[in-house]
Order: structure tokens, then C-alpha cells, then sequence
């Protein structure tokens, strides 16, 4: 990927020098090793939590806990994302074991995804071009867009896709290169095999631990994540400048940490080769370059959710 997405004509662009883009692009196994320990570490501890509590108090009693995790083990997408543009670690192999444990986990298949993310850099806003726009949901109602913003619909497509792969052995979608399509029904075919031999064991033995700890918490935390990803580029403007077709979130710390620094989306946008833990840094570099600013994801959801609105009454 580029290290900076042109500006449009008549559009300032305050550049980094060679020598700030060398230094933020540094990439470091420890950063990665301590986001990534502590964002499975959360994960294991809330599971261990809502095990215990289940099992002692009911199922009823662990919800909260299975909220918490949701919102965890969703946001395990950003993990998929970052190791995706191979920044999360110094080391390719770093990257590609957590990304590829992290894709399953969330049920998307991590080739396939790499793929999908390059040409939606290549393509930003590109309503004929971008994946994201060409597989997003265009709801017709306040209903739809309701289900649309649960996620729910973007987790079936996204399995019905991988199902669809592994069963007829055929990929058509225009951002897989016919050279790479084995490969993507392969990825396919692994992870639905690996996926039943996980549930065989539970099925054989009864046991209700990984609904709880990990498919529930899943679909759930859908309601955390697409919101989120909506603020991305929902309402932008449709142009080459990532600093005008991105939204960057201005939001605590703690969003911030589980998404991997992916708050400071137009930052990410226009030099994807900087990795997440220097995205802050170029923040207060680029500030005054951002044209979309959210402040905090419930408002950004209100005003991502009337864009929707607008955009359909407008046909």
C-alpha cells in the first residue's frame, strides 16, 4: 500500500518528511506482543469469568459478562486488520500467526480479508471499486437499517461467502485475482473443517463452553463493531484524498486501546505503512488536515445513522 493517498486538486496536504515517515514506521514485536497479550488476555479472563458464573448461577446471570466479551472478542478485528498490513509486528511470522488466529476467531477468513482490505485502500469511496460499499448493506427502511447497524447481516453474509467457497470450489468476487482464488477456497475449506472439529467435541460431550464463552459473545459484540466501522466513511466525501473520504473519532482511551488505534482512521488512511502505535504521534502531526472529525461513536452513530437516512429519502 501507498505511504500517503493524493490529495484532490485545490486540497492542502501537510506531507511528512522522509525522516518523520522512516521514524513512525518503525515497527516493534514488543508493542504488538503487549497489545495483542493484553487483548487475549482480556479475552481469556471474561471467558474464564462467564464459565464460572454459568456454571454456578445460570446463564441468565453471565449476560453482562457475555456483553464484555462481545465487545472483545469483535474487536479481535482489529488484530485481523492490523496484522493484515503486516504492521502489528517487525516479524511477517508474528503477523500472520495472530492474524490467522484472530481471523477465525470472528469468522473471517484471513487471506480472503487481506485481499478484500487492499482493494478498499486501492478504492476508498469508489462506489463501483471499494468491496466495502459494493457488499454494503443499502437499507430501505428504518428496520433494515436498524438490522444493518446489529451486524448481524455482515456476519451471514460473510459465512454464507466462506461456505459458499468451500462447497463449489469457485470465487467470483472482483477483488480476488483468478490467481489467488485456490487459495482462497483452500483457506476456505480449512476453516470449516476446523470449525467442525471444534463442534464435534462439544456436541459429544454436551458441553455449552463455547457457546457462551465464544459464538454468543460474538454475535453479540456485532452491536459494538459495526457502529464503529460504520464511522469509518460513512457521510465522507467521495474523493482520493484520505484526508477527505475518512473519518477520524476523537474518543477515551479504552476504545482507542481495543481498537488498535483505528479511531485515527484518516491517519491509518493516508499513511497505511505507519503502524497502529505511532497513529497517535501522526495525529498531532495531520491534525489540522482531518476534515471529518467524530467526537465520540454515539454521537458519530447518530450522525452516520441520519446519513443513511438522508441518503435513502434522497433515492
Amino acid at each position: 500500500m501507498t505511504d500517503a493517498t493524493a490529495p484532490e486538486p485545490g486540497h492542502r496536504l501537510k506531507p511528512l518528511t522522509p525522516a518523520m515517515l522512516r521514524e513512525l514506521s518503525v515497527r516493534s514485536n514488543l508493542r504488538g506482543a503487549v497489545q495483542s497479550f493484553g487483548h487475549y488476555g482480556m479475552i481469556v479472563l471474561v471467558g474464564a469469568l462467564i464459565w464460572t458464573v454459568t456454571s454456578r448461577y445460570g446463564v441468565l446471570w453471565a449476560l453482562p459478562l457475555m456483553a464484555a466479551q462481545g465487545y472483545l472478542v469483535a474487536f479481535l478485528f482489529m488484530a485481523v486488520h492490523e496484522t493484515a498490513h503486516k504492521t502489528a509486528f517487525k516479524s511477517r511470522g508474528l503477523n500472520l500467526a495472530v492474524g490467522y488466529l484472530s481471523a477465525f476467531i470472528i469468522g473471517l477468513p484471513y487471506e480472503y480479508y487481506c485481499l478484500f482490505h487492499w482493494d478498499h485502500h486501492r478504492y476508498t469511496q469508489d462506489p463501483d471499486k471499494d468491496p466495502e460499499l459494493i457488499v454494503g448493506v443499502k437499507p430501505a427502511s428504518d428496520t433494515q437499517l436498524a438490522i444493518a447497524y446489529s451486524g448481524l447481516l455482515q456476519v451471514a453474509g460473510r459465512l454464507r461467502l466462506m461456505l459458499g467457497h468451500a462447497v463449489t470450489g469457485k470465487v467470483v468476487v472482483p477483488w480476488i485475482p483468478e490467481n489467488r482464488r485456490a487459495t482462497i477456497v483452500t483457506e476456505a475449506r480449512a476453516y470449516v473443517a476446523l470449525y467442525v472439529l471444534l463442534l464435534a467435541p462439544s456436541l459429544g460431550f454436551a458441553s455449552a463452553l463455547l457457546l457462551w464463552v465464544w459464538i454468543v459473545p460474538l454475535v453479540i459484540g456485532q452491536f459494538f463493531l459495526r457502529p464503529y466501522l460504520y464511522a469509518e466513511h460513512t457521510g465522507c466525501d467521495r474523493t482520493r484524498s484520505a484526508f477527505e473520504n475518512t473519518r477520524t473519532t476523537y474518543t477515551g482511551a479504552v476504545v482507542k486501546w481495543f481498537a488498535w488505534n483505528m479511531p485515527y482512521h484518516v491517519e491509518h488512511h493516508a499513511y497505511p505503512s505507519i503502524p497502529f502505535h505511532a497513529l497517535p504521534r501522526l495525529n498531532g502531526i495531520v491534525d489540522g488536515e482531518i476534515v471529518h472529525r467524530g467526537r465520540g461513536y454515539v454521537r458519530t452513530t447518530r450522525e452516520t445513522w441520519a446519513w443513511f437516512r438522508r441518503n435513502r429519502q434522497a433515492g
